[in-house]
């Protein structure tokens, strides 16, 4: 299928801008040029506050006064590299008022600076952060969910399988799941747009620094054991069709189906890795928001 309409007309307007890509950029130079475009929000939320979360940036979103919310404990995408709490304020308001559920963004460690296994560190911490401190965020501790874009789908999936406490859903939105970069959509999607798969290559490899394989768990989460797997919370794994990694995404959904984990597949056809976020300028973002949404908030809802 073609680009959707409001898809092509922001890869032209991107394109006109003559940007680099981020494979031909250096790290803090595709910081200030991913922070230049970072979006301002002015949609209301009950409560925002930024928080340290045992020495960890977070930012809370509360949608009400209610001090018995479920929880989505968020952490951005960017490769690992770039994104911050700022770059996605809009996501997650918007997440929060629609769900009815607390948001809790993470503002994890960043790669070359600090590199794998830095920001999994924080994101289990700072999981594991909210649940003791669940009466001071104004949370049920039984009704954690974690989730994440991209990167930030990465260590969502990967929290999800270690639980650093009971995790009760996980919302993956076009969620790195294996560094090998096998997969067909990485030769389909290869040029992009917006995200090309020597993009990822770079990323990968900054944030990995030879730390460890491309096969470990704790970075391509499709290569756990089949009984991590099945011990794994229901899910919702959103894709794009022009995305390198919207295979990885869809089979790592089977095979969590495989393992028996209630999980739901969902496919933008037409959009563009980063949809989500556009979500101001493409309908279907907004979408995507809405659905992964409602699926937290029936996951997260008091029993």
């Amino acid at each position: 299928m073609a680009l959707h309409p409001q898809a092509a007309s922001l890869v032209a307007l991107m394109q006109s801008r003559g940007g680099k890509g981020f494979a031909e950029s250096d790290p803090i130079e595709a910081r200030i040029a991913r922070a230049a475009t970072d979006y301002v929000s002015n949609e209301h939320v009950h409560e925002i506050r930024d928080m340290d979360a045992a020495g960890v940036p977070v930012r809370l979103y509360r949608p009400s006064a209610d001090r018995n919310l479920g929880l989505l404990v968020y952490f951005h995408g960017g490769g690992w590299v770039i994104g911050s709490i700022k770059s996605h304020d809009a996501t997650c308001r918007s997440i929060a008022n629609a769900s009815g559920c607390a948001v809790l963004s993470v503002d994890y460690r960043l790669a070359p600076e600090n590199p794998f296994p830095a920001g999994l560190e924080d994101s289990l911490k700072t999981t594991a952060w909210a649940a003791i401190h669940a009466d001071a965020l104004g949370i049920d501790v039984t009704r954690i969910a974690v989730g994440g874009d991209s990167a930030g789908g990465n260590l969502a999936a990967v929290v999800a399988q270690l639980q650093p406490v009971p995790i009760a859903f996980q919302v993956l939105i076009y969620p790195v799941t294996d560094c090998r970069m096998s997969t067909a959509s990485y030769v389909e999607n290869s040029e992009g747009p917006f995200l090309r798969a020597v993009d990822m290559d770079a990323f990968i490899n900054i944030y990995l620094d030879g730390k460890t394989s491309t096969s470990d768990p704790r970075v391509s989460p499709i290569c756990a054991d089949p009984a991590v797997l099945a011990s794994c919370p229901p899910a919702i794994v959103i894709t794009a069709e022009h995305d390198p990694l919207r295979d990885e995404g869809e089979e790592y959904g089977r095979a969590l189906i495989a393992a028996g984990v209630h999980t739901s597949i969902v496919r933008y056809f037409g959009m563009i890795h980063g949809f989500v976020g556009m979500a101001p300028w493409v309908d279907d973002g907004k979408h995507a928001i809405v659905h992964a949404s409602e699926a937290l908030r029936i996951a997260l809802a008091p029993q």
